[in-house]
């Protein structure tokens, strides 16, 4: 393995498609019938070096609404959840923007969705729109609580339907699971705290999101940033440690949709970034696209020009599919594609070229 290692790395010194080419297929040889567990990390390091200086892209926008305490002991707590986002925005280079740190103001309805509003509804940077607080459910209706007027899932539906951009919906509340399905859409990634309403203690996760989203430590496939797929999963983990570690019966299981089926996935059907169960869909497993976005990304990431960046993703979702059907396929049939989609990704990095 260390040999093929070794081949690879030479990429960084080649400048054409062609000697790309050649250098997969050395390699191929030489890992034989080894499992390609590490091949997106060593993909990224060999193309590294066809990223050229690219104009900044859009910016990203992130909305955080603080939710009503509705009790003393959670004074002060969804506010220092809101400043790992504002942290974390800055890092990013993304436009944030606060509603309802006011302990005062009652209109966090009426703001949050003028803030929704105001956004482009076409954009290649990714709108984030996160809930930090608690959460109902009657049966009918799930709504999260604010200051004033709560907002139903229903309402924050209608608000997001003119996007045609990457959207990414954050739920750290209690009975968060029933905001799923009704937000739920292609080209949207929703994190929830819970997998359904019925979940309606108080829900941890948010917090352990928020730390996580601008953590390098959350970084599974250690490619520089961290995703929200790895963000969600390191939440997620810290959420059953912390009930494991107090003897107590957990109240929350969060669930992750970006495949717009409207049925989410749990953690413990990944291993690493990879989901290795789904549900028996037509659609594509969660956690291709949540792996793509990041409020935090790498230099190399930046330096990818904005209108590169979807068919990118669309080939390293690809990719990822290649990879999952592996063992069905024949090992050449297998690789002739492996080449194909390494050389389109080569010439993209090289500006299209």
């Amino acid at each position: 393995m260390d040999r093929g290692n070794a081949q690879l790395s030479t990429l960084n010194a080649q400048r054409s498609t062609r000697e790309v080419a050649a250098a997969i297929r050395r390699w191929k040889l030489k890992v034989g019938r080894l499992t390609l567990d590490v091949f997106p990390i060593v993909l990224a390091a060999a193309l590294l070096v066809f990223r050229a200086s690219a104009p900044a892209a859009d910016q990203a926008s992130v909305i955080v609404a603080i939710g009503a305490a509705g009790d003393i002991s959670y004074n002060g707590v969804f506010e220092r959840w809101a400043e790992h986002w504002k942290s974390a925005s800055a890092a990013g280079d993304a436009k944030f923007i606060e509603i309802g740190g006011d302990p005062n103001a009652a209109d966090s309805l009426t703001r949050l969705r003028d803030a929704v509003q105001a956004q482009p509804h076409e954009s290649a940077a990714p709108l984030w729109v996160v809930l930090l607080g608690h959460g109902t459910f009657d049966g009918r209706e799930a709504k999260f609580n604010l200051r004033g007027d709560d907002l139903a899932a229903s309402e924050l539906a209608e608000w997001l339907r003119p996007f045609k951009r990457p959207l990414i919906v954050v739920c750290g509340f209690s009975a968060s699971g029933a905001f799923l399905k009704p937000l739920s859409a292609p080209g949207r990634v929703i994190v929830c705290a819970t997998r359904s309403g019925s979940e309606n203690n108080f829900a941890r996760f948010g917090g352990y999101f928020s730390e996580s989203i601008g953590d390098p430590a959350a970084d599974i496939d250690k490619d520089g940033q961290s995703s929200v797929l790895e963000a969600w999963l390191a939440a997620a983990r810290r959420t059953s440690d912390f009930y494991k570690n107090e003897g107590r019966l957990a109240t929350e299981h969060s669930i992750l949709d970006d495949n717009g089926d409207g049925l989410g996935t749990p953690p413990d059907w990944f291993q690493g970034v990879r989901a290795v169960k789904h549900a028996k869909t037509n659609q594509p497993p969660d956690g291709l696209r949540a792996h793509q976005i990041h409020l935090v990304p790498s230099a190399a990431e930046r330096a990818l020009a904005p209108e590169l960046r979807p068919e990118r993703d669309a080939l390293e979702r690809e990719l990822a599919q290649l990879r999952d059907a592996k063992a069905t396929m024949q090992e050449d049939d297998y690789f002739a594609k492996l080449e194909a989609i390494m050389l389109r990704l080569a010439r993209l990095y090289r500006g299209g070229r």
